[in-house]
This record gives structure tokens, sequence and C-alpha cells, in this order.
């Protein structure tokens, strides 16, 4: 049985954990006849389940990411799955302010994994003592430079 990779895990849980939250939070705008307290009852029932795919997936996905980055993530899933529910549950479109708005908010999420990326390099070489490929390799510059 094939195994899911831990950087691949978590994403695919918050994506699910966000359909169940979409559905908690947005889903009753279909039913506005239903009394407030009922559809209130049957959110968080709703959320209940969120809440078992979301703190796993922070959990585990720590491993992985940075708590910015499964935020930022969680925040892009959420946009991609409010798109998708907008459209095909609500019946309403979106514009392209929405779509510019999400493609921000994308952006943000691969600036903050190519920084993980380079400090975890960088702490990687400190860990190794491997000079980084701009550096030169231990030399006498450094020696000249201390004095």
């Amino acid at each position: 049985m094939p195994t899911i990779s831990p950087a691949l895990l978590p994403i695919l849980m918050l994506f699910v954990s966000n359909v169940f939250m979409t559905f908690a939070w947005y889903g009753h705008l279909k039913f506005k006849e239903s009394p407030l307290a009922l559809v209130v009852l049957a959110s968080w029932g709703i959320a209940f389940f969120e809440y078992w795919l979301a703190v796993p997936a922070n959990r585990w996905g720590s491993a992985v990411y940075s708590a910015a980055q499964l935020k930022t993530m969680q925040e892009v899933i959420t946009l991609i799955v409010f798109a998708a529910f907008s459209i095909l549950y609500l019946k309403e479109p979106l514009g392209w302010n929405h779509v510019l708005g999400f493609g921000f908010i994308a952006v943000m999420l691969r600036t903050l994994r190519w920084k993980q990326h380079v400090l975890a390099d960088q702490e990687l070489r400190k860990a190794t003592s491997e000079p980084a490929p701009s550096e030169p390799a231990a030399s006498s510059s450094r020696s000249v430079l201390r004095g």
C-alpha cells in the first residue's frame, strides 16, 4: 500500500476540511427559511468533522511546514474551495477582482515557501559546514577580513 508524502498529506487533509467548513459556514444560505438556531446547530455538527481533519493536518504538517506556511496554505485552499462552492453550489459567479485577489494570496504562499527553502538550505549548510555555492571554500579571504 503506497504511503502519502508528509508534505502532501496535510494539504489533502486541509482541502477536505475546508469542504466541510465551507458547507458549515455557507451551505445554509440555500436554506434561509430554516430557523437560525437549527442552522447554527447543523453548522456546528459539520464543523466537528472539519476539526478532526484540520487539527491533525496542522499538527502533522508542522513537521514539514512552518505555522505561517500552514496558515497561508489553508487560506489559499479556503479560497479555492470557496470559489468552487460559490460557482457550483450557490450558483454565484466570481468576478475578475476575486480571481486577482486569490492570485495575490497564491503569490504570497509561493514567497513564503521559497523563503523556507532558502533558510532550510542555509541551516543544512551550517550543520554540515559546507560553503554556499556563491561562497568561496574556506580560504584565506576570511582570515584577511578578520585582520
